[in-house]
């Protein structure tokens, strides 16, 4: 698929602009009609830019922008005027054309409109896509994104044990994404048909922490004016995620084994045991083991709960996937705030590079936030530098270039061209970098 028609009757203007867009890598196709553009369109589907002449033979340029836009309106049209045609233009331009250019043009004032254009049509296409996303996120489950063989490990993990009954163990610091983990074991296993039921331990105040998760009957206690279903009766077939399971007080953690262990539970203030099916997913941010060493958590609970134990790296250890993340965190941001998504500049890029992020992926996800809503980072706080001891002062530098070229890729759309002139590198130059940082151009392309 061609991302520019051109459509002209003058079939010298035709070649001497597919020699321009040929140096400048801009893959095109030309047409002598708006009739001939139109049947390509409804058989090949519309291309991300049309640039069309207004006076054509038959379907004028004006009624082309009306017919695309009635089915595209998304697709920027870019209309080529003579001297008298003017006013037609800035009626096109109210009618909901892009721009036009006068006649006679430069090829780089064409190039530089077409460019823009192919950037606004990316950004959209990028957005629609991300909308499309978020929409089946609860069918298809949600993304894990990043290269790093630590997160490729972790996500072959999960498809082996997704599916299995196991009760699972995340460990890893705040903001490493142990509930995005927890959502995705659920939704790639047979139970995802049924509630995925979250409760932050350290947030339920402990007289209330039992009847929180099994429920109580009417009259149970003072205020227990209705019968309530608690977290695990909800989950019932599905999967109940506690996070911070290491806040749970003593006396829960022990009648927490029991269900555990037996499969069934009572409501408070009732006699009768209800069966329980469910899979259980405990995420914690300290050392269990070590804490129940020290007398802070059961042992018994620990061995119950740690039938398959899931480490998830803090992002300071998964530098290469910060630009990928911060796109990505961008277009979120951009989806949910209704702003466009712009890229972070290269002088931003050694910001988010070089930041420690004590926060993790959600510290980095506020960052992005800001970003759209301010067009800049803002302070990121004092935390230092993170300099592996292991790591030579090449691997840093080599960290970092990979960094500044994977984002370059990623403003442009995938583009050797642009990307040659933004880092001012020789194509030989870039393509060698590519090569040794295996980054794929078609990766970056929408």
């Amino acid at each position: 698929m061609s991302d520019v028609y051109f459509i002209d009757d003058e079939i010298d203007i035709r070649t001497a602009i597919e020699q321009s867009f040929e140096l400048e890598d801009i893959n095109a196709r030309f047409f002598p009609s708006a009739e001939e553009a139109l049947l390509a369109i409804k058989e090949e589907g519309a291309p991300k830019v049309i640039v069309s002449d207004i006076c054509l033979p038959g379907i004028s340029g004006e009624n082309l922008l009306s017919t695309v836009l009635k089915q595209h309106s998304d697709v920027p049209v870019i209309l080529i005027t003579g001297h008298g045609d003017i006013s037609m233009a800035v009626a096109a331009i109210q009618n909901g054309a892009y721009d036009f250019i006068e006649k006679p043009f430069s090829p780089s004032r064409l190039i530089e409109t077409i460019n823009r254009a192919i950037d606004k049509r990316n950004l959209t296409l990028e957005n629609e896509a991300l909308k499309r996303t978020l929409k089946a996120s609860q069918t298809l489950g949600p993304r894990i994104i990043g290269e790093t063989q630590a997160i490729k490990a972790l996500r072959e993990t999960i498809s082996h044990i997704a599916n299995t009954q196991a009760d699972i163990l995340l460990f890893g610091e705040t903001g490493t994404g142990k509930e995005l983990i927890a959502r995705s074991l659920h939704e790639q296993s047979d139970r995802r048909e049924e509630n995925f039921v979250a409760i932050n331990c350290g947030a339920v105040p402990e007289n209330l922490i039992e009847s929180e998760l099994y429920g109580h009957e009417k009259g149970a206690f003072t205020g227990a004016e209705a019968l309530r279903v608690g977290k695990l009766e909800h989950a019932q077939g599905g999967t109940l995620f506690l996070d911070e399971i290491e806040s749970m007080p003593m006396q829960a953690q022990i009648k927490l084994l029991r269900v555990l262990q037996e499969r069934q539970f009572e409501r408070v203030g009732s006699n009768t045991l209800h069966g329980l099916n469910i899979r259980v997913i405990a995420a914690t941010k300290v050392d269990l083991k070590l804490a129940a060493k020290e007398g802070t958590f059961r042992e018994d609970l620990y061995y119950r709960l740690n039938v398959v134990t899931l480490d998830l790296p803090p992002l300071r250890e998964r530098k290469e996937d910060i630009p990928t993340l911060f796109h990505h965190f961008l277009l979120v941001a951009a989806a949910r705030f209704g702003k466009a998504a712009t890229t972070l500049p290269n002088s931003e890029l050694a910001k988010i590079l070089s930041h420690n992020w004590p926060g993790n992926v959600r510290e980095l996800r506020n960052a992005a936030e800001r970003f759209v809503l301010l067009g800049q980072l803002g302070h990121l706080g004092e935390a230092p530098i993170d300099v592996d001891a292991n790591c030579s002062l090449s691997q840093q530098v080599s960290e970092f270039e990979k960094g500044v070229i994977e984002q370059t890729l990623i403003q442009t759309n995938g583009s050797i061209k642009e990307t040659m002139v933004l880092l001012e590198l020789p194509r030989k130059t870039l393509y060698d970098k590519m090569q040794r940082y295996q980054l794929v151009k078609e990766e970056y392309k929408p």
